[in-house]
């Protein structure tokens, strides 16, 4: 899992940043609104712990920027300002919780973990196979039946058809899908991605020019579209 954790009090954040990593996270620290609102817009993260001090743009503002755009990437609030009201106000942006300073490095890890049960599918809930009309394709054998028969799919198809499957009927966008299949370090070209939605359209489709399940968004991304009668 990876965390974006924006807090300016340097050895808060570094103790914060320390523990998170002992419990196996990818944590990316940042002491600034302004600075984290840029990472956000160009890295993919599972959860943010944002501050509500910060220099540059106070955390309402970032959460209430990121939940402009995104509705789904949990936010916790770690905080000194702990009245009702600031609570209200940070539920009301979208935050999935709110704890106030000081706290303890324990319940901080326990909040995490209860925000990742609610909004993460549990790994035994997760698709092994899928099936749709005629076609099926199984993540575990990297196997699909399809137009041209039984195939035999790459991993990075395997990846990319089980992130479009999961996120079914939503819009994915082409940030995440480079950041979830390819990874952090390492994009290819976006036209790498065109070119495996031509091969799953050939896959997959009665009409791979007129596509009723693998639709390109434009300037947005792609998304698989399913609503079984």
């Amino acid at each position: 899992m990876r965390i974006l954790l924006v807090e300016d009090e340097k050895s808060l954040r570094e103790t914060i940043q320390l523990n998170l990593e002992l419990e196996g996270y990818e944590t990316v620290p940042v002491a600034d609104g302004r600075e984290a609102l840029n990472i956000y817009s160009h890295q993919h993260f599972d959860l943010i712990l944002l501050d509500v001090m910060l220099p540059g743009i106070d955390g309402f503002k970032v959460c209430e920027q990121i939940r402009l755009s995104d509705t789904k990437t949990p936010i916790i609030f770690l905080t000194a300002k702990d009245t009702t009201q600031d609570r209200l106000q940070g539920l009301r942006l979208g935050a999935d919780d709110y704890l106030p300073k000081p706290f303890h490095l324990e319940e901080l890890l326990l909040r995490i973990r209860n925000v990742f049960k609610r909004t993460i599918p549990a790994i035994e809930e997760s698709l092994t196979t899928y099936q749709f009309d005629k076609y099926s394709i199984d993540f575990k054998n990297y196997t699909a039946q399809t137009n041209l028969g039984e195939i035999n799919l790459t991993k990075k198809e395997t990846m990319l058809l089980k992130l479009l499957i999961d996120r079914k009927n939503d819009v994915v966008s082409r940030q995440e899908i480079l950041q979830s299949v390819w990874g952090y370090d390492v994009y290819p070209s976006t036209r790498t991605i065109d070119n495996f939605i031509l091969s799953f359209r050939k896959y997959f489709e009665k009409n791979p020019k007129e596509p009723e399940y693998f639709k390109s968004i434009r300037g947005v991304g792609y998304r698989f579209e399913y609503h079984p009668s």
